[in-house]
C-alpha cells in the first residue's frame, strides 16, 4: 500500500518535474541553487508522501513545500548572516587590535589536506580548487570550458577521493 502511494507520488512528482525546476529557478535566481531547492522539495515530498491527500491539487502541494522550504532555508542565511551585539557599550567590540590565534592542529589539518588535494589529477584538481576558493559550477565550467555536468561530476569524484584518502591517513595514524 505503502509503495502504491509512492509510486503514484513519484509520478506525479515526475509529471511536475519542468515546472518545479522553472518556479525553483524563479525563487533563487541561479541553476545551482534551483537545483539543489528542487532536490530538497522532492525529497520532502517523496518522504511525506502519506501527508499527501489524494483528490486534491498535487502541484499547488508541492509548490507550497517547495515555497516553504526557500521561505526556511532564507531566514535561516539571514539569521546566520546576522551578528547580535549584546555588551552595554561598544568597548568590547573595538578593545582588540591583535587577534591572537592559535590554530596549530587546524593548520596542520589543513596543510596534510593540501598535499592530498596536490595528489589529485589535474582534471579533478582544478575544479575542486576553483569550487573551494567560492566559484559556483557554472562559472568554473566557463571559466574550464567544459560541460556543467563534467565539472559536478569531477568535483565529487575529488571529494570523494579526498574523503577516502583523509580516512586512511586517519587510520594509519592510529595504528
Amino acid at each position: 500500500m505503502i509503495y502504491a502511494i509512492q509510486n503514484q507520488i513519484q509520478e506525479q512528482l515526475d509529471n511536475i518535474s519542468s515546472s518545479l525546476r522553472a518556479f525553483s529557478l524563479k525563487l533563487t535566481g541561479n541553476s545551482v541553487d534551483a537545483e539543489d531547492l528542487y532536490q530538497d522539495t522532492a525529497l520532502r515530498i517523496i518522504t511525506n508522501a502519506d501527508k499527501y491527500r489524494q483528490g486534491t491539487n498535487f502541484k499547488a502541494w508541492a509548490v507550497t513545500i517547495m515555497r516553504n522550504i526557500f521561505i526556511n532555508n532564507y531566514r535561516k542565511k539571514v539569521r546566520r548572516n546576522m551578528i547580535i551585539d549584546q555588551t552595554p557599550n561598544n568597548y568590547y567590540i573595538n578593545s582588540g587590535d591583535k587577534l591572537v590565534e592559535n590554530d596549530g592542529e587546524m593548520n596542520v589539518a589543513y596543510n596534510e589536506l593540501m598535499k592530498m588535494v596536490n595528489t589529485l589529477p589535474e582534471d579533478f584538481r582544478r575544479p575542486f580548487m576553483m569550487a573551494y576558493q567560492g566559484f559556483k559550477y557554472d562559472e568554473i565550467a566557463e571559466q574550464l570550458e567544459s560541460p556543467l555536468g563534467t565539472i559536478k561530476s569531477r568535483i565529487f569524484f575529488a571529494r570523494k577521493k579526498l574523503q577516502k584518502m583523509y580516512k586512511d591517513a586517519q587510520k594509519e595514524r592510529r595504528a
